[in-house]
């Protein structure tokens, strides 16, 4: 059990209208091999409660929704958000829910975040880390980052596919390697397209440990500070202070070595904790949060990683479950 309330930022569900749009797209496995995992709500709040999580942040897990509908992605994206709301209604002390939005479509997704947030009540988002190849950096993404700045929103970034992926012809599942590749991506989109300039609202929180950026950290922000970006170069402590206010989940974080080198890069009071589940079955859950109590940490320190850092980012949520003030 972990030692106090747990709010687990990083979890999936499986809604019946998403599993049809599996199917019509012909998808038996995912992202080069991963299987469709049974998920319900019941089955989710029982390993919740053997492991000590009191509310989970839902998500649809990769391949998003232009991947699964193509042109359909806006209709695919209302209903899952429907459902969503649903659930939480129907489990408010358990489940909080992150809208799916129909990117790279911008009308369509900048529709569907005001009605997913206003009207369906929903407590962010959550985005993939590229939308047929378009990266959060990019351009065309602006009007949505413009969107979720003023609000001030907390968003998601869960990994998929990238589009160059059966080119590389390793035949190997793309959450193997690409997913941890595909985050680190698009941090580097976010930090070297000045995207964030003027839109420093947003509150985002990267999966797994921000892939291989705490690995890769230094080296990206040495070369990202020369004239070897070009204008897009930014100076070496202000790209580090980036990366160090965004959260990032502990996913797929199961070492003292990986923690080591994440805490490195960010603060502590910017880990949270995440399962994975269902993609991270049941077993596999109940191992991470094993290896999770064998980390050299200070109670009040595990406490901020198990919810109070959470707590921050979804203030109405934490006081649903039992985990705010």
């Amino acid at each position: 059990m972990l030692p106090v309330p747990t709010i687990d930022v990083h979890a999936h569900f499986l809604p019946p209208v998403y599993r049809e749009a599996l199917r019509s797209a012909g998808l038996t496995l995912l992202d080069g091999g991963m299987p469709i995992p049974d998920w319900s709500a019941e089955a989710a709040i029982s390993l919740m409660d053997e492991i000590g999580v009191a509310g989970a942040m839902l998500s649809v897990s990769s391949p998003f929704a232009v991947t699964v509908a193509g042109d359909g992605a806006d209709r695919l994206c209302r209903s899952v958000n429907e459902y969503a709301a649903e659930l939480k209604a129907r489990h408010p002390k358990r489940f909080g829910a992150l809208a799916m939005l129909p990117v790279p479509f911008m009308d369509q997704s900048l529709a569907e975040l005001t009605r997913a947030l206003d009207k369906l009540g929903l407590d962010g988002v959550a985005l993939p880390t590229n939308a047929a190849g378009l990266y959060l950096g990019s351009e065309q993404m602006a009007p949505l980052l413009d969107a979720l700045d003023e609000r001030g929103a907390t968003v998601f970034v869960h990994p998929t596919s990238p589009c160059c992926f059966e080119a590389f012809g390793l035949r190997l599942p793309a959450p193997m390697i690409e997913f941890p590749f595909d985050t680190t991506r698009a941090i580097v989109s976010l930090l070297y397209s000045k995207a964030l300039e003027r839109r420093k609202r947003i509150k985002f929180i990267f999966t797994h440990g921000g892939g291989t950026a705490p690995f890769l950290a230094s080296r990206v922000l040495r070369i990202g500070g020369t004239p070897l970006v070009g204008d897009r170069a930014v100076p070496v402590p202000e790209a580090a202070s980036w990366l160090a206010r965004w959260h990032y989940d502990l996913a797929s974080v199961n070492t003292a070595g990986q923690f080591t080198a994440l805490r490195e890069m960010v603060p502590m009071s910017q880990i949270v904790f995440g399962t994975d589940y269902p993609f991270s079955p049941a077993f596999s859950v109940k191992v991470a949060a094993a290896e999770f109590l064998k980390l050299p940490l200070a109670d009040d320190d595990r406490a901020k990683l198990l919810s109070k850092n959470a707590a921050g980012l979804f203030p109405a949520f934490a006081r649903s479950c039992g985990c705010g003030n």
